[in-house]
């Protein structure tokens, strides 16, 4: 068994867990466009909530005979900080879940690869919050003010999750569809969709480089 987080060969696998069925599209639907994986990748489709995520992940885990399979939480999220639009990029450095943090493996070199996967679209990083409900008004506000850059339902549960079933790479990379400016019961929430949509299917040569870079021997 390794004795870090990394994985366990050339072949470690990746798993990509989301939430919903579109992400889940859009995330298979941009493979094609993606060039090769080192391992198997499997898009896992967790279903809605922390719950949901934390079964879902496990059962997939558990199943899993290669320990150090590299998990990546993906999908959509709203945005905390003013300023942020529909299609930017959130790379947590940690996820939040009542009051537990988990730190995330390499969201620097996570970042960069984005930057250059899905090019003039922002790239925030800082700690991803989790929600068990759709966070609205003044959640928003006091969510941002525990230095939270954005909020999800399943990526704190995921990476949780795929932690206590062995030492692996955790990451977590969302894009905006809903924004402080931006909410989705306002026009163009629509336009916005879209525009996340677009950027979701865009992500996957980022965290096949990602996952590659972990390969690598460390010197």
């Amino acid at each position: 068994m390794a004795d870090g987080p990394g994985p366990a060969g050339p072949a470690a696998p990746l798993l990509i867990a989301c939430a919903l069925g579109i992400e889940q599209f859009a995330l298979r639907s941009g493979r094609g466009r993606a060039g090769a994986a080192l391992g198997p990748v499997t898009v896992l489709r967790t279903g809605m909530g922390p719950k949901a995520a934390e079964a879902a992940v496990s059962r997939a885990l558990g199943q899993d005979r290669a320990p150090g399979t590299a998990v990546v939480a993906s999908g959509f999220c709203a945005g905390l900080v003013p300023g942020m639009h529909p299609g930017d990029l959130v790379v947590a450095d940690e996820t939040r879940e009542d009051g537990d943090s988990t730190v995330c493996t390499g969201p620097g070199l996570l970042a960069e690869a984005l930057a250059r996967a899905v090019p003039g679209r922002a790239v925030h990083t800082g700690p991803l919050t989790g929600s068990a409900h759709v966070v609205r008004g003044h959640e928003r506000a006091e969510l941002r003010a525990t230095g939270a850059i954005a909020v999800d339902m399943e990526s704190a549960a995921t990476l949780r999750t795929a932690l206590r079933s062995g030492p692996r790479p955790v990451a977590a990379v969302r894009v905006i569809v809903d924004a402080p400016e931006h909410e989705l019961v306002r026009i163009g929430t629509i336009r916005g969709g879209i525009s996340a949509f677009r950027v979701l299917r865009a992500v996957l040569p980022a965290f096949y480089e990602w996952h590659r870079s972990l390969l690598l021997p460390r010197r």
